[in-house]
């Protein structure tokens, strides 16, 4: 759940980023961090050291004009990386068949935390999960954190790259 402080930021950067051609996964906002985490609408590029230096420009010139954080701080813009975390309700439909690990809030038959193949979220909002100890559906709004799980992700790119 997102604080006050980071709808706000999310609120100043959402134009710039996507006028920039980069979609916003996360704005997050700990222990004196402001971290812009970002990547390319085109989902074929990779987001490169320049594409975050660009972000973290203009970010700062916002920064400066409006001066949201009133302490000390200091600015990251970041890509998602492979353990991408699963924000979004559009996050849980586009990455439908990887394997992800969510944490929730409540007790769920003595469990909090899920690692299974993402189905997909409904229309109840309850994410839908493949386990090793059979289906589950947690509720949308319990989710703690959630994220990609890297196993196969960089599996399938070690092939691709020996095919290549």
């Amino acid at each position: 759940m997102a604080s006050p402080l980071e709808n706000q930021l999310e609120m100043l950067f959402s134009d710039m980023i996507v006028e920039k051609g980069f979609d916003l996964v996360r704005i997050s906002y700990r222990d004196g961090i402001l971290q812009i985490m970002a990547e390319p609408k085109d989902r074929d590029l990779e987001m490169t050291v320049e594409h975050c230096a660009s972000i973290s420009r203009a970010a700062a010139r916002i920064l400066d004009e409006q001066d949201p954080i009133t302490s000390q701080y200091r600015l990251e813009v970041t890509s998602p990386g492979v353990s991408r975390p699963l924000i979004k309700r559009e996050d849980y439909v586009r990455f439908q068949g990887e394997l992800v690990k969510v944490t929730i809030s409540a007790l769920i038959d003595g469990r909090r935390r899920f690692h299974g193949r993402l189905i997909g979220i409904n229309d109840d909002d309850k994410i839908e999960l493949d386990t090793s100890f059979g289906p589950v559906s947690l509720d949308y709004g319990l989710v703690e954190a959630a994220k990609l799980d890297p196993t196969e992700i960089m599996e399938r790119r070690l092939k691709s790259r020996r095919k290549g």
